[in-house]
């Protein structure tokens, strides 16, 4: 039996496959963390901590014997509940495709913008240091000038190369950021979108739930999200009228080069 106890759940095969399917479609363009750094596993919901390759001296372990322990970075787990209708799993299992999986929509809202936090701003509590605390680089300040985006993101850019650090670069753009850059042609009616990219070499993803943005190598090896459970819905309980489920995850986060990205203040 898995500790998500769908055995549980009064939804049938077909009610599963769609809650499945429904919270992928919601979750995938929001995950933007994922988009731009290396993704390890996932490695099971037993899997509790990153290797971190180091270790703590420890008092003597005996006569002329020494002690060493090796840090870990424990994984956080992240749960985001929400409520579905059986009358609506009903309809769906009779074959409505209106189905009103409103709470889903707002629980997967809920939990990738708090992935998404965790790996730009932190997640102080868990021990993990986002790629924007993290970078040694002064900040750069986006403001509400979009046409002057290409010019904070080229100079993000020399920053990179400045120690090292070589072309493709992705960009993450907090929500507002992102929509002017959609909405922005630049003389001439180039798109602005375009411009960056050319700069970039790299993606640009918009990123719910980050404040103003990051420059950030494409190269690999920098960062790292380590995935013990995947994003997946479990089951808490049911009454006549509702069933109560939740998304649920496990994951920890390593800046292991933090000089490989530079942040975008809003």
């Amino acid at each position: 039996m898995s500790h998500l106890l769908r055995e549980h759940a009064p939804i049938t095969e077909a009610g599963w496959k769609l809650l499945d399917s429904e919270a992928e479609e919601r979750l995938k363009p929001a995950l933007a963390a994922r988009r731009l750094v290396d993704f390890a596993g996932p490695h099971g919901w037993e899997h509790s901590a990153t290797k971190l390759g180091r270790t703590d001296e420890l008092e003597s372990a005996g006569e002329e014997v020494g002690a060493r322990q090796r840090r870990v970075l424990p994984l956080v787990e992240l749960r985001a509940p929400f409520t579905v209708p059986r009358s609506e799993l009903e309809d769906a299992d009779r074959g409505a495709e209106d189905v009103d999986l409103g709470g889903l929509d707002q629980a997967a809202r809920r939990i990738a913008g708090a992935e998404n936090s965790a790996v730009f701003h932190g997640l102080s509590g868990a021990g993990i240091a986002g790629i924007s605390e993290a970078s040694p680089h002064d900040p750069i300040t986006l403001g509400e000038d979009c046409e002057r985006y290409p010019t904070h993101v080229a100079k993000a850019v020399d920053s990179l190369r400045a120690v090292g650090i070589d072309a493709p670069y992705g960009l993450a753009l907090g929500p507002e950021a992102h929509t002017r850059v959609l909405e922005t042609s630049e003389h001439g009616g180039y798109p602005m979108l375009e411009h960056l990219r050319k700069i970039l070499g790299g993606p640009i993803v918009w990123a719910p739930a980050v404040q103003g943005g990051a420059v950030v190598s494409m190269r690999g090896g920098d960062f790292l999200f380590e995935s013990g459970q995947d994003l997946s819905i479990g089951y808490e309980s049911h009454d006549a009228e509702t069933v109560q489920l939740y998304l649920e995850e496990s994951f920890n986060f390593l800046a292991a080069t933090p000089e490989a990205a530079v942040a975008l203040s809003p």
